[in-house]
């Protein structure tokens, strides 16, 4: 009987019917294995003829602007994602939950006005007092414009969440005969109160959890919101988001995950963009605080297009209480709200299954209609 001993001295060894040379085994031993990121955009790489992937800055509203649009066939309806925030892009996290809707939708995301990748490739001091609810909502104007041209899509899907709903409606309001539908993911409704709320809501958790440490940080910023000084406010926002957040409002039963260390395996980012994205974060804040805690959607209830909710149940970043109370008012020629009674803030993460069924079930009949 051969050993491979003998077998060795023969030459290249037959592995499976392929020939390897024994010369090209310890270089391939020592090739350092491919990082996370690369695997996985290799590994959803669209390998059909008809699919869509593209990532690229188009000149919107005189500065460039970073669009990223993915699909696995071109026929698929085209779905806008406004990402929250202000400044919180959402492509970080995407290849998580995104995946899925690619068979059925194809995916656009834009990082808007002085956040993420779009923060990046603009001076910051020139931006910067170009940033105002005006201009984002022009600016969205632009961007869905520039899609339904390039894509040759006469209506598209809108989706907007947390702060892009507030985008979202101005934009569904304001040119029905785009969107086949808008659908509002932990949709914003009436910010000032909305900040009440959450606030009272975190220090009644934390007096109920006995956290004498939380309850010290939020009284020592009462009131909260400053209805009399934005800035102030402001300059709290930190210390009260972080008890909101503790106390389950960005995960329901799980406050740390918000997607904090999904982006390391990104392959759409890299370290340096989320940098630019905490930086595009701060200047958001900076720019929007004082116009939107102004903002209030409760008389904006008429739509001419179907409308979808999304929201999650233990939601007090945007309350769930508040848009339970302003859903009945909403008028538009078919509507629905679906809640997470696993979630809070960031459905589309915590849910991304239940999220899936529903764009399928309920939003994508909607892109049939004449």
């Amino acid at each position: 009987m051969r050993t491979l001993k003998d077998t060795l001295k023969r030459g290249p060894l037959s592995l499976l019917g392929l020939g390897v040379s024994l010369t090209a085994l310890p270089a391939l031993a020592a090739d350092a294995p491919p990082t996370p990121q690369a695997v996985m955009r290799e590994a959803r790489r669209s390998v059909l003829t008809d699919g869509i992937e593209k990532a690229e800055a188009v000149r919107i509203g005189g500065i460039d602007q970073w669009i990223s649009v993915r699909g696995r066939h071109k026929d698929n309806p085209l779905l806008l994602f406004l990402h929250g925030g202000p400044g919180f892009t959402a492509l970080p996290t995407a290849y998580f939950y995104q995946g899925e809707w690619e068979e059925y939708f194809t995916v656009a995301h834009w990082d808007q006005r002085g956040a993420g990748k779009t923060y990046a490739l603009n001076p910051p001091d020139k931006v910067r007092p170009t940033m105002t609810v005006d201009r984002m909502i022009a600016d969205a104007e632009e961007v869905a414009a520039y899609l339904r041209k390039t894509y040759g899509k006469k209506r598209i899907v809108l989706v907007g969440h947390s702060w892009g709903t507030v985008l979202g409606v101005r934009l569904a309001q304001k040119h029905p005969d785009w969107f086949y539908a808008y659908v509002g993911i932990g949709q914003g409704v009436d910010v000032p109160r909305n900040e009440v709320l959450g606030y009272e809501a975190t220090l009644a958790a934390a007096k109920a959890d006995g956290n004498a440490k939380a309850i010290a940080d939020l009284e020592s910023i009462a009131p909260f919101p400053d209805p009399k000084d934005p800035s102030r406010t402001l300059a709290n926002l930190h210390k009260e988001r972080r008890w909101r957040s503790h106390y389950e409002t960005h995960g329901w039963r799980a406050p740390d995950w918000h997607g904090a260390e999904v982006w390391r395996y990104s392959p759409d980012v890299t370290d340096k963009d989320m940098q630019a994205r905490d930086e595009g974060l701060d200047l958001s804040l900076a720019a929007f605080w004082g116009p939107i805690t102004q903002l209030n959607l409760t008389q904006a209830h008429r739509f001419a297009v179907p409308v979808v909710f999304f929201h999650g149940r233990h939601d007090r970043t945007t309350s769930a209480q508040l848009l339970e109370a302003w859903y009945p008012t909403v008028q538009a020629p078919s509507k629905k709200l679906v809640w997470f009674e696993d979630s809070a803030h960031m459905v589309h993460e915590e849910e991304p299954g239940k999220v899936l069924v529903h764009l399928v079930q309920d939003v994508l009949p909607l892109t049939r209609r004449k």
